[in-house]
């Protein structure tokens, strides 16, 4: 993991964690079947990270280019309630989002890949970038993942921010108790 000065101090201010999807939630690949339909890989480790995140109290968002049910469905999955897809132009999201939860810049992190990214990445509190994000995102990021998109880029990042709010610890400690039902999403 790439770490920038303020990045820690950064981390230790969030409230909400947006994600772009394809590049990040995925590995960017968009797969198409004989009949046209779509997949999209998601990668388990990313999706107990994001629980994990909102066990910690924190929130989370995706804001993403393209649309697809199989976005929907996986954010369902992981309680995401947040979603805007389809949108191109992603500052009138981002707005949305901050003016809804009464949050600050400084509040909010966004994980990116590529240009569409950049207008948010200049806007958030923590820029955060995957480990194969074009050059510009990697320049603009504060903290860039060891890890690609779709390959645990995502569950790296918020173990950072969970650990630098010094709640990591505490987190753990269910996964430590053999009776304990988690009833963790991944």
């Amino acid at each position: 993991m790439e770490q920038k000065n303020g990045a820690l101090e950064r981390a230790q201010a969030l409230k909400l964690i947006i994600f772009d999807v394809d590049g990040v939630l995925t590995d960017g690949g968009i797969y198409i079947g004989e009949t046209g339909e779509l997949y999209k890989p998601f990668f388990c480790r990313d999706g107990l990270g994001i629980t994990l995140a909102h066990k910690a109290g924190l929130k989370t968002a995706i804001i993403t280019g393209r649309k697809s049910a199989q976005v929907a469905f996986r954010a369902g999955e992981l309680h995401i309630s947040e979603v805007f897809q389809g949108s191109l132009d992603k500052r009138a999201a981002y707005r949305t989002l901050k003016e809804k939860l009464s949050l600050r810049d400084e509040e909010i992190g966004y994980i990116g890949d590529d240009l569409i990214d950049l207008p948010i990445m200049c806007q958030a509190g923590l820029p955060m970038a995957v480990a194969d994000a074009v050059p510009e995102v990697r320049q603009q990021a504060l903290l860039t993942a060891g890890f690609a998109g779709g390959h645990g880029a995502v569950r790296e990042l918020i173990e950072f921010i969970l650990k630098a709010q010094g709640k990591w610890r505490a987190l753990l400690q269910d996964f430590y108790e053999p009776d304990t039902e988690s009833g963790l999403a991944q």
